[in-house]
């Protein structure tokens, strides 16, 4: 299963127990630290399922089997985060962002993190074609993030204060950045 292609589906309502499952994973929890129950989760991730947020939510798979969850934005669709991103690194203009975990636990460990980003922000180009940059702020503390970033292809462009998606982590950040090939 290692070598076989990573793709992409939209989330969909019927994914949301999975999800939960995921989220209530300690490792995942850690970083994303959001709460599962469903009636959250309806709130969190239904106008993204329904196209009513900017964000687009996709389920990463490998051989047909749900392991990880990947979204990406257009920055400047959240303001209030772009203006405290660009206190750190200047957002380049019509950058996005992405956001991942690795859901299945039996599926950390091996690579996975920085194939599925390469392979989405391969995506990201053809669904954004007037995005140059993708660029994504990471806890200082989230190495395996970083290191799939890295694994991808993305340099660390800055470090600096961000406020945290989980209030027990200080506010250091790393921002990485991937320029559109030319």
């Amino acid at each position: 299963m290692a070598d076989e292609p990573i793709t992409f589906r939209p989330l969909r309502r019927s994914d949301l127990p999975l999800l939960a499952g995921w989220l209530a994973e300690p490792l995942v929890h850690r970083w994303w630290h959001d709460e599962h129950d469903p009636a959250t989760l309806e709130r969190d991730y239904g106008p993204c399922i329904d196209g009513a947020e900017p964000t687009q939510v996709f389920l990463a798979e490998q051989a047909g089997r749900p392991f990880g969850l990947i979204q990406r934005y257009e920055i400047t669709s959240y303001p209030e985060d772009a203006a405290e991103l660009d206190a750190v690194y200047p957002v380049p203009p019509g950058a996005i962002s992405v956001d991942y975990l690795i859901g299945e636990p039996a599926a950390r460990g091996r690579g996975l993190g920085g194939r599925m980003v390469a392979a989405f922000v391969e995506l990201c180009w053809a669904a954004h074609p007037h995005a140059q940059d993708v660029v994504v702020p990471v806890a200082a503390g989230n190495a395996a993030s970083w290191r799939s970033l890295e694994a991808a292809g993305f340099a660390r462009v800055a470090e600096g204060g961000m406020t945290p998606d989980n209030p027990v982590d200080p506010r250091d950040h790393v921002v990485y950045r991937l320029r559109r090939p030319d």
